[in-house]
């Protein structure tokens, strides 16, 4: 998708602070952190937001966290967070599926 931030990323076209990629996924540090590790990591493939996968879409899907959970113990964090937002109203800003991976500090429950 041409206007997409992080088609823009994944491309090159942005530089980012790359963690992981793949031919499937990418990962790159969020430029405004809200924990120590904030990484994002984002399936190659546009999808617009989690609602609008679909079946022909799990295996991508379950590897972007499984590769969000590899990229945790890359980083070696025994304990984080992984958040998905969908839309507009959950605090997404990004139209592009991503995963929030978060941590190297406690989080509560429930987020703030």
């Amino acid at each position: 998708m041409s206007d997409c931030l992080f088609c823009k990323i994944v491309a090159g076209e942005i530089p980012s602070r790359k963690v992981y990629a793949d031919d499937r996924i990418y990962a790159f540090h969020d430029i405004a952190p809200k924990a120590p590790t904030h990484v994002l990591v984002v399936p190659r493939r546009h999808i617009g937001r989690l609602a609008d996968a679909g079946a022909a879409d799990r295996e991508l899907l379950g590897d972007v966290v499984a590769g969000a959970a590899s990229v945790a113990r890359d980083l070696g964090l025994e304990h984080y967070r992984l958040v998905i937002n969908n839309g507009e109203g959950a605090g997404q800003t990004v139209f592009h599926l991503h995963v929030h991976l978060l941590g190297g500090r406690p989080m509560a429950w429930p987020p703030g």
